[in-house]
């Protein structure tokens, strides 16, 4: 049965706390519909943050939250028979947003990056099909393309960007990160369970998902604190490395279209504009007002030198486009540290 997101839905939502998982949930809650989300509130990063996420979703009537991680199955359990946000009613959806990211971080501890992606989903898929639930939504990442080529012309001029955009129907089956490799995994459950059961599955490849609030282990915002507190701004490689960034209220709202039947679609959800990270800093000292001190370092074994993607198949089949250009995403981002710079600047990286 295909999903009306026009009338209200009791929707399951994983990683509720994380930079994308809050931005879905009061996007939902926006809507008029009901969320119940879990999180675990782990210490990949800096929990803080996490909370402060938490409490501006928390505020939301027709939301519920359950704290426990979607690797306790038992745990899992209890929450598809009772779903909470005032209803009694079983799930429409389930969004699994909750994940162990970072490429280098999946070096330091794989078998929890394997745990969380593929164990977890799996418990989650398994719900489903016992529960009946027809609609799932999945979090990938474009990590599963792997290290594409990379030393062909770009729109801007640039020699280090991939040799094509990274469409959908691309080989994906050489990850060069144990996070890429469990991201992979997870689609393939997934692909799995609708071929087994029917299950309706949407999972979006996400392209280097930024904005207020988010990571502090990732490059924009660690680059803002640097630039705004006098510090050195660690580089690795020569940063001509390129990635396609996109803004988090785009992918929020690609989600919430994804939510519409699909039979079995990997989606991108990119910024369609590979962008250095050199040409970053330079836009930040703009905003920021000040000179970035840059140290460059060894280029990590585990990154590749450029992502881009094609957005195209988001355009034909969820009438998706990103909106937020990159310059007023970064204008946006820096806004955010600073008006909160009191705290922001005591998280640590």
């Amino acid at each position: 049965m295909a999903i009306n997101t026009l009338d209200p839905l009791n929707i399951l939502l994983t990683g509720c706390a994380g930079f994308i998982g809050s931005r879905v949930g009061q996007l939902l809650l926006a809507e008029g519909h009901r969320v119940v989300g879990i999180d675990n509130l782990n210490d990949a990063y800096d929990a803080r943050l996490k909370e402060w996420r938490l409490s501006q979703t928390q505020e939301w009537p027709s939301f519920s939250f359950k704290q426990l991680d979607i690797t306790d199955s038992q745990s899992l359990q209890e929450v598809f028979k009772t779903p909470g946000a005032g209803t009694s009613r079983p799930f429409d959806a389930v969004i699994n947003l909750a994940a162990r990211a970072g490429v280098r971080q999946s070096m330091d501890d794989p078998k929890g990056f394997y745990e969380t992606n593929v164990l977890g989903t799996l418990n989650l898929l398994e719900l489903c099909r016992t529960a009946g639930i027809q609609k799932f939504v999945l979090a990938s990442s474009s990590s599963v393309y792997g290290d594409p080529d990379s030393q062909v012309e770009s729109p801007t001029g640039s020699k280090d960007v991939t040799t094509r955009k990274l469409a959908e129907d691309l080989p994906t089956d050489r990850p060069v990160s144990p996070y890429a490799a469990s991201k992979k995994a997870a689609e393939e459950l997934c692909y799995s369970y609708h071929h087994l059961y029917g299950l309706d599955v949407t999972a979006f490849r996400f392209f280097t998902v930024f904005g207020p609030a988010g990571r502090p282990d990732m490059s924009i915002f660690r680059f803002i604190k640097w630039i705004a507190e006098g510090e050195p701004v660690l580089v690795n490689g020569d940063g001509n490395q390129q990635r396609d960034f996109t803004y988090v209220e785009d992918v929020a709202r690609g989600i919430y279209a994804g939510l519409k039947s699909a039979g079995f679609e990997t989606i991108n959800l990119g910024g369609d504009r590979p962008v250095p990270l050199l040409q970053v800093i330079t836009l930040l000292e703009g905003i920021l007002g000040r000179r970035a001190h840059i140290e460059h370092q060894p280029f990590h074994p585990a990154d590749v030198r450029a992502t881009w993607a094609d957005v195209s198949k988001a355009k034909d089949l969820l009438g998706w486009n990103p909106e937020t250009t990159f310059e007023d995403g970064l204008k946006a981002t820096a806004n955010w540290y600073l008006e909160n710079r009191a705290f922001a600047q005591t998280l640590d990286l």
